[in-house]
């Protein structure tokens, strides 16, 4: 069996969306139709080209990779928002498979394993319905119960060697927000407390990452432990500012941030890297 030594992370996504990915060649309706990218969207997948061209290659030395879709793959139909390409839910679903099912193919035609965590139901239907839909067409491995969009995933990332531990990885989608800026890190340390509180209680392993999203906001909370450099990482997003950001206490003053994560097992430590780019904010008038 190969050992897999990196581990990929994007999330939320939200295909479907008008301020979200959408392959340049555009996509066909169910009516008929067909949407075109926006100039927006356009750089969006500029970007996106250069997370998994140039930086994921480089990054994982060129190695195989496992991937994880970190939740809220597709908009939905959520809270009267007019946003949408389309309210068809199987019109969102093709788009998500045309951003997606290239970098799944890549990523197991070099051996590694695609995962996909459920996201927000607002966004992906009751208890995930659309997202488990979706996971299951693009080959998500499945967890012990049969869900191929899970709600949450352990995951080592390589294999223990006399030199590196294989970091142990908790991932799920969801996170406490704040509208303080001065207070971003708060919940994000808080949920390494808890983890590390949790598993002193039962005698586990802790993880020595914690992965989570949902903010659409880059941000991580380093600490030192005995196996190396512990850290709650939280991803950021592929999608822009939509009318309700506009609304939230810190959000409607920040610009969007658009990226994903590498956890990597490497040859003398493991550690994580992270691809984060935002657009300019307003123009002067």
């Amino acid at each position: 069996m190969k050992i897999i030594r990196n581990l990929v992370v994007i999330s939320d996504t939200h295909c479907g969306c008008r301020l979200a990915l959408c392959p340049p060649e555009g996509i066909p309706l169910d009516d008929g139709g067909r949407y075109l990218p926006s100039t927006f969207q356009k750089k969006m997948w500029v970007w996106w080209r250069e997370f998994w061209e140039t930086w994921i290659p480089e990054v994982t030395r060129g190695e195989p990779f496992d991937l994880v879709h970190n939740g809220d793959a597709i908009d939905g139909v959520h809270h009267n928002s007019t946003t949408q390409v389309s309210h068809n839910i199987g019109d969102q679903l093709a788009i998500a498979v045309a951003v997606m099912r290239p970098v799944v193919e890549r990523c197991q035609a070099g051996g590694g394993t695609y995962f996909h965590i459920r996201g927000t139901e607002a966004h992906v239907g009751q208890s995930a319905t659309y997202e488990e839909q979706l996971a299951k067409s693009l080959g998500a491995k499945p967890n012990a119960e049969g869900q191929f969009a899970r709600y949450d995933l352990w995951k080592r990332v390589g294999k223990d060697t006399k030199r590196v531990p294989a970091p142990l990885v908790h991932l799920l989608h969801h996170i406490g927000t704040t509208g303080s800026a001065a207070h971003e890190s708060s919940a994000v340390n808080a949920e390494m407390s808890a983890m590390y509180n949790q598993a002193g209680r039962w005698g586990q392993q802790p993880p020595d990452y914690i992965v989570r999203s949902h903010r659409h906001r880059s941000i991580a909370v380093d600490m030192d432990s005995a196996r190396g450099r512990a850290a709650a990482i939280v991803t950021p997003a592929w999608q822009g500012k939509s009318p309700f950001a506009w609304k939230i206490p810190g959000a409607r003053v920040s610009e969007p941030q658009i990226g994903g994560i590498v956890i990597r097992q490497g040859d003398e430590e493991f550690y994580y890297r992270r691809f984060v780019k935002s657009f300019d904010r307003s123009a002067e008038a």
